[in-house]
């Protein structure tokens, strides 16, 4: 009885020993983004911007008819 006692304490605390086995950790890739070299959009707006001024102030003026030099208007 006593080497059956032994026996199973040796079986027992053998296969503990090996309940922890260290695995090399499994790293995940790391994940690099490309930087885009599209300037396109940077210069759309400011070139909107100037074709829009430059419609204003060529359109400028008002409705108002220019006033004859004998001071007497229209109708």
């Amino acid at each position: 009885m006593k080497k059956l006692f032994l026996t199973a304490t040796a079986i027992v605390a053998s296969t503990q020993a090996f309940a922890g086995n260290l695995v090399e950790p499994m790293m995940e890739p790391e994940v690099v983004e490309a930087a885009t070299g599209s300037s396109g959009g940077a210069m759309l707006v400011p070139i909107l911007l100037i074709v829009l001024m430059a419609a204003v102030i060529a359109s400028g003026g008002g409705d108002n008819a220019p006033i004859p030099a004998n001071g007497i208007g229209g109708l």
